[in-house]
């Protein structure tokens, strides 16, 4: 999506795990997802930058509003503004994003080569998280290899939620100070579509409880207040995808395997076991169907706001964390016009712990519906606007810029 377009995701997986990690991509809203380049020769970007005009900003086709010229032929530029609506992060805020789209010089005969990727971005929210950061996405497909690099400072403000004996669930604001960075190589294995690579994150962070009863918190521990984060992972990723932004069909299959230690340069000794698999199919040439598969394992002695934690439209960040995290969800899009599109989705979640089997962790759903518009016709890419709803009467609601998956990758 390019909400990231927006960024599919920092996939930089950023090893802040789902919270702060899909703060980040908040953040960086329209970078980075490995955008497919469905251009001919025909269509390839003028070499000179050319003065905008709104008539950019029509499609040749049908005359409605279309930002693939603008993509295309603007040097490559565009300046994104994106709304936060994450409620944890107080529901409402801006991030603007100057991103810089370049199509590979090496194309492959055949084959889809997704364009380099540079972007800058800087945001504020309502309860006063803050940030700015960059990354670059892109590839070589000369030698089959792609890599990101980035990094960011961020000043984020955020609930966390306990069961307290007597009191019952209850929620504990912090603020961190987050500076990182992050480096990943990917190789492709033998003309597969499958990459494996080698990723690392590395990041000081310095919390500071917005309460006074520390000693209440008990899965606050002396350390947490000042730490550093180092995480060396192995990466493996496959995607079949027809688009990236909002697929029609394909596969996508993404796991990571991330070790904290001190080698590692991590104050920390734990480790993440991640998966994510997408399956996209067509009903019927107007409807397509999306299932999305999920799971997160942590062994070791991790950080809280590091734990696995409940990431889905509606549910608040980090309101349901365990040592595990299992997602089962589903969205229907109906093109019930060329440019428009009805959306909905549902979902399911457990987030069991060392004290709270699978089978006696709370249900964790949610359910909702949006609307798309074929924003970009070129890079099949739809926006629109999606709303939420999740266990407690919790609500969300969020503008998506393709799969509002990519979000969470």
């Amino acid at each position: 999506m390019i909400k990231l377009i927006t960024l599919k995701a920092f996939r930089l997986n950023l090893v802040l795990n789902n919270y702060l990690k899909a703060f980040v991509l908040l953040f960086v809203f329209c970078a980075y997802s490995p955008i497919s380049h469905a251009q001919t020769k025909s269509d390839s970007i003028k070499k000179h930058k050319e003065k905008f005009s709104f008539k950019m900003l029509k499609d040749t086709l049908d005359g409605n509003l279309d930002m693939s010229y603008v993509l295309m032929h603007n040097n490559g530029f565009i300046p994104v503004p994106q709304i936060v609506t994450e409620s944890a992060l107080g529901g409402i805020g801006l991030v603007m994003a100057p991103v810089f789209i370049k199509p590979n010089k090496h194309q492959v005969e055949g084959e889809h080569v997704a364009p380099n990727i540079t972007a800058a971005f800087a945001g504020y929210t309502a309860n006063k998280t803050w940030g700015f950061g960059g990354f670059r996405k892109a590839s070589l497909p000369k030698y089959h290899l792609k890599y990101t690099v980035g990094a960011m400072y961020a000043n984020i403000n955020m609930e966390f939620y306990r069961d307290i004996p007597v009191v019952g669930n209850k929620e504990f604001d912090f603020n961190f100070r987050v500076a990182g960075g992050f480096v990943s190589v990917l190789r492709e294995i033998a003309n597969t579509d499958l990459y494996m690579g080698l990723q690392y994150y590395y990041g000081h962070v310095d919390v500071t409880p917005q309460f006074q009863n520390v000693e209440i918190a008990d899965f606050f521990k002396e350390k947490d207040f000042s730490s550093n984060i180092g995480s060396l992972g192995l990466a493996l990723e496959f995607d079949k995808r027809d688009n990236v932004f909002t697929p029609d069909k394909g596969w996508y299959i993404s796991s990571q395997y991330q070790v904290n230690a001190n080698w590692t340069g991590s104050d920390y000794d734990f480790q993440n076991f991640n998966l994510e698999i997408l399956k996209y199919f067509q009903v019927t040439p107007k409807w397509v169907s999306g299932l999305r598969f999920q799971s997160q394992l942590q062994f070791g002695d991790a950080p809280f706001y590091l734990e696995p934690s409940v990431v889905m439209r509606g549910v608040p960040m980090a309101k349901y964390q365990g040592d595990e995290v299992y997602v089962l969800a589903m969205e229907q899009r109906y093109d019930f016009l060329y440019r428009w599109s009805a959306i909905g989705f549902g979902g399911l979640a457990k987030a069991p712990t060392k004290r709270v089997s699978f089978d006696d962790a709370e249900l964790v759903y949610s359910y909702g519906g949006g609307f798309r518009y074929l924003i970009a016709r070129m890079f099949k890419l739809r926006t629109g606007v999606d709303v939420a709803w999740s266990n407690n009467g919790d609500f969300g609601w969020y503008i998506v810029f393709g799969c509002a998956w990519n979000n969470f990758n």
